[in-house]
């Protein structure tokens, strides 16, 4: 969503958003459409041994070791796991937030051409979601790093610098 909100306050200063495994928003909805429908098609009941607590009204996740094993890096190196687990912490969708924002617009965000590029092992956000997402929310090009989780840029490094490049090769 972070490039999103750049492309949106910025967008003569970018060629090309690309989203690699993450959430599109589009101008027809608010920003948290997109959130709201993941959540919705994969329940927080289903984060496995994650913690969800509550700040008030806002919703923080902490994700379990096993969450992150089995749905985010299942396919990246032991190595990168463990340094996962020392370094996790609570993090938002921050729904709450873009309930309230108003929609990105067609000037701004819609002007940016969008990428995408589908992890096509990814547990976290599967296929099919990424697949809505890619219609909804209206990407100029995708590209499939095969073989990679949610963590691409651990799981296949060197196919995602492909797919990246490739991109940037088009637009830049």
């Amino acid at each position: 969503m972070s490039i999103a909100l750049a492309m949106e306050k910025f967008p003569e200063k970018i060629a090309v958003g690309i989203f690699i495994a993450a959430f599109i928003p589009d101008t027809n909805h608010k920003p948290s459409y997109v959130l709201q429908e993941y959540i919705e098609r994969y329940p927080p009941s289903g984060w496995l041994d994650s913690e969800i607590l509550f700040d008030g009204t806002k919703m923080v996740i902490l994700p379990g070791i096993n969450f992150l094993a089995t749905k985010f890096f299942q396919l990246s190196s032991i190595e990168d796991l463990e340094l996962v687990k020392l370094l996790k912490r609570t993090g938002s969708f921050f729904i709450e937030d873009l309930s309230e924002a108003k929609n990105f617009s067609k000037k701004g965000y819609e002007s940016v051409r969008r990428a995408y590029i589908v992890t096509n092992e990814d547990l976290a956000v599967p296929v099919e979601f990424q697949q809505w997402m890619i219609q909804n929310g209206g990407i100029d090009v995708v590209n499939v790093v095969n073989g990679a989780d949610h963590m691409a840029m651990f799981s296949k490094p060197q196919e995602l610098c492909v797919c990246l490049l490739d991109i940037v090769d088009k637009y830049a």
